[in-house]
């Protein structure tokens, strides 16, 4: 469940429909990209920052409705739920469950990778509602801190040279 947020806030916000993306191009193949980031388990073998992960309740995290809880000093900060994965299109969606750590309702993310003709482009888009204070701050969290970080650790495991 997300947090819900009221229609319009009494600055006269509203919670509007907002997305994020952030990608990047790696010289490999997407096959090869797809075999090193599409576990839904796994976000921690190749992104640097987020912190430990685990599947609740022995789920298998390959699933659609496995959810993955993060962990700072023993406590739960983030939990994600699988939607859906689909290896054959390279793409994973999933939403976010409580506790949410920004003011967002709807919250759907896909983390997908695509043929290029460079490669394989990786893209990490989310869709939902925030009012605009809070989408500064999606930005910031979610596309330049979670997002941005990854692609960067990315461009460095595939880098040619």
């Amino acid at each position: 469940m997300n947090v819900p947020l009221k229609d319009s806030g009494t600055d006269g916000s509203s919670a509007d429909a907002r997305s994020l993306r952030r990608s990047t191009v790696l010289p490999a193949a997407p096959a090869e990209v797809w075999a090193a980031i599409g576990a839904f388990g796994g976000l921690t073998d190749w992104h640097p920052l987020v912190p430990p992960t685990s599947i609740e309740g022995g789920a298998d995290p390959e699933v659609p409705g496995a959810v993955r809880a993060f962990a700072v000093d023993g406590h739960v900060v983030a939990r994600e739920r699988l939607l859906d994965r689909d290896p054959e299109a390279r793409s994973y969606r999933y939403t976010l469950l409580d506790p949410v750590p920004l003011p967002v309702a709807e919250y759907v993310a896909t983390l997908a990778v695509h043929p290029h003709p460079e490669g394989a482009e990786v893209v990490w888009s989310a869709a939902y509602r925030s009012t605009g204070e809070a989408a500064a701050q999606v930005e910031s969290l979610f596309g330049d801190g979670t997002y941005g970080a990854g692609l960067a650790a990315l461009r460095t495991r595939f880098a040619r040279g």
